[in-house]
């Protein structure tokens, strides 16, 4: 049986790797993206060209898969809002009715804003971080794991969220971030107890400064010309690449990985060292 897969914040940066790595492991994927500007936040978003280019290189990647029965592509590009229960469950139905069920809910998308104390940051912006970066996981869970539960016993469903190591480690001007983020790591151990005994589990990915559209917008909120400085501060010396973030991701989406729940993995270049 091909598994399936709702990956959000597909568009780009560790969204995009995420749906190329299922892809390339054989997962028929639905790729979701809001795929326009969020008024609330001063930097543009992915865009509609960049989550089909995510969906041709995916195919690209691994040719000839093609969902059973179907003829249709293994990938396909769903344009919805991560903070819209509405859209996403929209996602999830077509999971279902495309590719057959769903086994993997992976809630990706992103934003940050700050750069100012939490009492400076506008109202907007502290409403966009926390309403994407938490309620866009508890969204997807909410909308996911009932089609992962749909799956018959024995099922191996994952429900599967980004943190953050700003989960753990207070950063200047990044409080409403860091909030979120900690908030995705009280979610997926609350998740993973809630889905005991059903062969569903419930984790988290926390990277470190990865080289992300979002890791560029970190610097200007900083006031740095670029990124390097970032990458000084993790042990590898280096920004991690989307890659790497997201083959954490795929292994935690895969059947090898049903002894694990509950857990929030690092792959921060040592940086919550």
């Amino acid at each position: 049986m091909v598994r399936v897969a709702v990956v959000t914040g597909a568009a780009r940066g560790i969204g995009a790797a995420t749906v190329r790595g299922l892809a390339d492991a054989g997962w028929s994927v639905v790729a979701v993206d809001r795929a326009s500007d969020d008024p609330r936040l001063p930097y543009p978003m992915g865009t509609g060209d960049e989550l089909e280019e995510v969906v041709a290189s995916a195919l690209t990647a691994a040719p000839g898969h093609r969902a059973p029965g179907t003829g249709a592509s293994r990938v396909v590009a769903h344009v919805a809002d991560a903070t819209d229960p509405g859209g996403l469950g929209a996602a999830v139905a077509r999971a279902e009715a495309e590719f057959g069920g769903l086994d993997a809910m992976v809630a990706v998308a992103g934003v940050i804003a700050g750069g100012v104390p939490l009492w400076e940051m506008p109202a907007a912006q502290v409403a966009a971080v926390l309403g994407v970066d938490l309620g866009g996981p508890v969204n997807a869970a909410r909308v996911g794991i009932p089609a992962l539960l749909r799956r018959p016993v024995p099922r191996q469903g994952r429900f599967l969220a980004v943190a953050s190591a700003a989960a753990t480690r207070g950063l200047a001007g990044l409080a409403a971030y860091g909030a979120a983020k900690a908030g995705v790591v009280g979610l997926v151990r609350g998740l993973a107890v809630d889905l005991a005994g059903t062969g569903i589990t419930a984790n988290a990915v926390s990277p470190g400064s990865t080289a992300t559209a979002i890791l560029d917008q970190s610097a200007r909120l900083y006031g740095l010309g670029d990124t390097r400085p970032f990458a000084d501060q993790q042990p590898v010396r280096r920004l991690l690449t989307p890659e790497e973030v997201a083959a954490a991701l795929v292994w935690l989406a895969g059947e090898g990985s049903g002894g694990v729940t509950g857990v929030v993995v690092p792959v921060d270049g040592g940086l919550s060292l």
